[in-house]
């Protein structure tokens, strides 16, 4: 296990967890993916990387991630997420994720994120109304 890649799985969570796209951002190197595999394109390069996450921030305000799982190597790190917030339709939202992280030069170089699908998206559906 690499020392410098468990440190730097440290600070990108704490900016994820924080909700701070520009710190994300500053730990990606210039020409960086992340890739959200959910049927969108990947994001390519830091202010496309910086979009991609202001929009889950705001899809879901009070996102909050809950490790289940991490694996870490010198150039990479794997881990799963139990996701919990509340959707901007009020829906919950209770979503395991997985990531594979490929870092650069002590830079996140790809973010790949495997996402239950079908779970976010009835979190992100509005609430039925009651009758």
């Amino acid at each position: 296990m690499s020392a410098s890649t468990t440190e730097l799985f440290e600070r990108y969570h704490a900016c994820w967890a924080d909700r701070d796209p520009d710190r994300i951002v500053e730990l990606h190197t210039p020409d960086s993916i992340f890739h959200l595999h959910s049927g969108s394109e990947p994001a390519r390069g830091r202010a496309e990387i910086r979009a991609a996450a202001a929009q889950t921030f705001a899809l879901v305000p009070d996102l909050t991630f809950h490790l289940v799982n991490l694996r870490v190597g010198d150039d990479f790190w794997v881990v799963q997420w139990r996701l919990t917030g509340t959707s901007v339709t009020g829906s919950p939202v209770e979503v395991d994720l997985a990531d594979l992280v490929l870092v650069e030069n002590g830079a996140v170089r790809e973010k790949h994120s495997y996402v239950d699908g079908v779970a976010m998206q009835a979190a992100l559906a509005a609430p039925a109304d009651i009758a």
